[in-house]
């Protein structure tokens, strides 16, 4: 008698694997993004940083993704080549970058290594250090940003329907795991003897491993793959691609309101996120270790909120509700860091909570207002928009850091960049206020249940 074997998206504990593998490569991406917060004041030490050089490089990641839109066309690669090829070929260049970024800190190339007489031969006002790491991160943010696209898509291929919420909500806790390690772990190494060049070599070696799980999970994707081939998989991938999937999607308000949110909502928590440890340790008196820990508390409560709001959400609902309950913390949170000494402690646990609420509502929200055989189209779009502000306002609160704080003094006033801050949140509450006026005009269903009943 012939049995019917189950596809391994069909079992629980390949599903919860899967987002192990997947999770594993958002940590590390997330690890070496963060890495670097803690480690300012050793950039500007050993380097010569000023908080402007120091928000270009932290901007340089979004480069790739803003004016190149790399992650739109990442997006629409994936949902034409597929997931396996997409996503070895961006994780790839996250590693590469990852690497270039280390070597460029490293002692061999500053005592005249490979390419550094050629960096020194253009933009003097730029070190050969910082050239060279900007180029890391150019391409760390190239790959970056499309492998996040890529985990989306691998997501809503294993869990639609089945916990989906939940699934984006351990994503994203995941990737604030890496946030967390990065802020504990980086400074920890570098104060073993300033060892600046340590810090950022563990975290290129990170995301090399992150390459290794990725390689893992192909091969689970490929005997997926396998086994649902006269499904849609082969169908998308043989529809040709338009400029009008692009417009379509753009035309949707609802999603447009989403992907303003997610620019204005990402750029008052990652930018700030980089300038915090310093901002702590500056408005506080804090030691760098201290205010690390501090910052560090943040992606710690969203690692357990993120997962538990999802939950609800699949069970409940009401995404659009959430991202605007998710939207005024923010705008308090900031105002509360500017104006006041209160203790930033229960500051940065209602920011952890705003930071669980908007992701776990968001993203899954997506496959109420796209086709699935677009999907990674309309995420790439998503990340290219959001890129455009961790491009600009990092380099934006250096600059208002550096106005303000004329001379470059050891101990800086926040208050005009934290005030910036909130003003971008006080956007991100409106897009979340339009985006459930247009739900409930159009009925897309973003505030009922993801989950089947």
């Amino acid at each position: 008698m012939n049995t019917i074997k189950k596809a391994l998206n069909e079992s629980a504990a390949m599903r919860w694997g899967v987002l192990l593998l997947v999770g594993f490569v958002l940590s590390v991406n997330y690890y070496f993004y963060d890495a670097f917060s803690t480690l300012k004041d050793l950039l500007r030490a050993e380097f010569d940083f000023t908080n402007k050089d120091y928000g270009l490089f932290v901007s340089f990641y979004s480069v790739p993704n803003t004016f190149l839109l790399m992650a739109v066309i990442g997006g629409i690669v994936l949902d034409k080549l597929g997931i396996r090829r997409t996503g070895f070929m961006f994780v790839f260049f996250m590693a590469f970058g990852a690497l270039l970024t280390a070597y460029g800190a490293s002692d061999y190339y500053g005592n005249g290594g490979f390419a550094h007489d050629f960096m020194s031969s253009f933009l003097p006002n730029y070190s050969p250090e910082l050239k060279m790491m900007l180029l890391g991160r150019f391409f760390f943010g190239l790959g970056a940003e499309t492998s996040i696209v890529v985990v989306s898509k691998i997501l809503v291929k294993w869990f639609k329907g089945k916990d989906l919420a939940l699934a984006f909500g351990l994503k994203v806790g995941f990737g604030r795991l890496g946030t967390f390690a990065a802020l504990q772990l980086s400074p920890l190494v570098a104060d073993k003897g300033a060892n600046l060049t340590g810090a950022i070599w563990l975290a290129a070696i990170l995301v090399c491993t992150g390459l290794l799980a990725f390689i893992i999970y192909m091969l689970l994707d490929a005997k997926l793959d396998k086994q649902i081939s006269t499904t849609s998989v082969e169908k998308q991938k043989s529809t040709p691609f338009a400029f009008s999937d692009i417009t379509k999607i753009l035309g949707n308000r609802a999603y447009l309101y989403i992907a303003l949110l997610c620019v204005t909502f990402y750029s008052a928590v990652f930018p700030f996120l980089a300038f915090a440890p310093d901002f702590f340790a500056d408005k506080f008196d804090l030691t760098s270790l201290e205010s690390g820990k501090l910052t560090s508390l943040l992606p710690l409560g969203t690692l357990f909120f993120t997962p538990f709001f999802g939950w609800l959400i699949d069970r409940k609902g009401k995404s659009a509700t959430a991202m605007i309950f998710g939207a005024s913390t923010l705008v308090i949170v900031h105002l509360t860091f500017a104006l006041t000494y209160f203790p930033p402690q229960v500051p940065i646990i209602l920011l952890g909570i705003a930071f669980s609420l908007v992701p776990a509502a968001m993203w899954p929200s997506m496959v109420k207002l796209v086709d699935e055989s677009k999907i990674g189209t309309a995420y790439g779009l998503m990340y290219s928009i959001q890129n455009l502000g961790l491009w600009g306002f990092p380099i934006l609160a250096g600059i208002i850091l550096d106005k303000t704080n004329p001379g470059n003094p050891e101990v800086s006033d926040y208050t005009a960049t934290i005030l910036m801050f909130a003003a971008v949140s006080l956007l991100g509450l409106l897009f979340a206020l339009l985006l459930k006026y247009e739900d409930k005009k159009r009925g897309f269903g973003v505030e009922l249940p993801l989950n089947k009943k």
